[in-house]
């Protein structure tokens, strides 16, 4: 047991290391090459985010836990609109502009909704498994880059005084940072990306031997160890955001992992090997659904577009109680 929870811990640190550093390396080549910060910020950042929970679906779709690689996604999506945004507006009342309440957090529900929907095959159809078929993985993948798409056109639509006024979390960073000599940001890139494979794999051994010593399945590792684990580097850099005054960075921070999780993640790794969803119900489905629809809700009404410090200690109390039921029904 002792063994199987180090091997997890060093998994998940490979993880959060290889996630930075290739973030890091591929960030200073790409503007060697005169990419834009902007697209640096919505293709290599976005990405950086997201590939822990990337590296370890993928890995978990491979090994055969499929509740594992839902799990993972379906929790870190919970994480990420409970929690995440629930301390950050604790810590700062998070003020939403009527762009993102209107474009982008409609595009979150609607990823939790498709992810509903999926689930229900064999409800809708009387038949079939329940399961992610590699053609939806294929559909989530199309999904993904319509996204891509609609965000890099709403990036060129945008005035170019609003650009300047709201600089990227790349533009903020490179006034902070020298560049990186070409080698090392090559090396962080190769470096990163083994971290990251073999961090997911320890990982996935070692979240697997607990649930089985346990004695819960691997779906609810999923929903709560793994998903808080691969989430830490998300909460730790919306508080640092909304301390600095810096919401929109807070709150697309959360938007964008949300939105890369299902679409990305879960499609690449359904389209590698068919996720069954063992262990993943209605139950998680609808929490999650629900949790965008109230974080939606929180940002339109109420209070001038703002998520007050009341309605984030709200967000943080369903996290806690859909936690402690999932306990609860897995203990019993």
């Amino acid at each position: 047991m002792l063994i199987s929870i180090a091997v997890l811990v060093a998994g998940l640190g490979l993880i959060l290391c290889g996630a930075n550093y290739l973030t890091d390396g591929a960030a200073d080549i790409a503007r060697r090459l005169g990419i834009s910060d902007l697209v640096v910020g919505l293709t290599v950042v976005a990405f950086g985010t997201s590939a822990p929970e990337l590296a370890i679906s993928i890995i978990s779709a491979i090994n055969g836990s499929a509740g594992l690689a839902v799990g993972n996604v379906v929790g870190s999506n919970l994480f990420n609109t409970l929690v995440i945004v629930g301390v950050t507006a604790i810590v700062a009342p998070v003020v939403v502009r009527r762009t993102i309440l209107t474009n982008d957090i409609p595009l979150v529900v609607l990823s939790s909704l498709i992810l509903l929907i999926m689930a229900n095959g064999p409800l809708l159809d009387s038949a079939g498994l329940s399961e992610i078929s590699r053609v939806d993985g294929l559909l989530l993948i199309c999904f993904f880059m319509v996204f891509i798409r609609y965000t890099f056109a709403q990036a060129r639509s945008a005035s170019p005084d609003a650009m300047a006024a709201e600089p990227t979390a790349v533009a903020v960073a490179e006034k902070q940072q020298k560049p990186l000599a070409l080698w090392r940001s090559v090396v962080y890139v190769a470096g990163g990306l083994v971290a990251l494979v073999a961090g997911g794999d320890w990982f996935v051994d070692g979240a697997s031997s607990v649930a089985s010593a346990l004695g819960v399945s691997d779906a609810v590792i999923g929903l709560t160890i793994v998903a808080a684990g691969t989430s830490l580097p998300e909460l730790a850099a919306s508080v640092a955001a909304a301390l600095k005054g810096r919401t929109d960075m807070a709150i697309g921070n959360v938007i964008g992992s949300n939105i890369f999780n299902v679409f990305l993640v879960l499609g690449s790794a359904a389209t590698i090997a068919p996720l069954r969803l063992s262990g993943i119900g209605n139950f998680d489905l609808l929490w999650l659904f629900g949790a965008t629809v109230l974080f939606w809700v929180f940002g339109w009404f109420f209070s001038r577009r703002t998520i007050t410090r009341v309605e984030g200690v709200v967000l943080v109390v369903c996290y806690v109680v859909y936690s402690a039921v999932l306990v609860i029904d897995a203990g019993s």
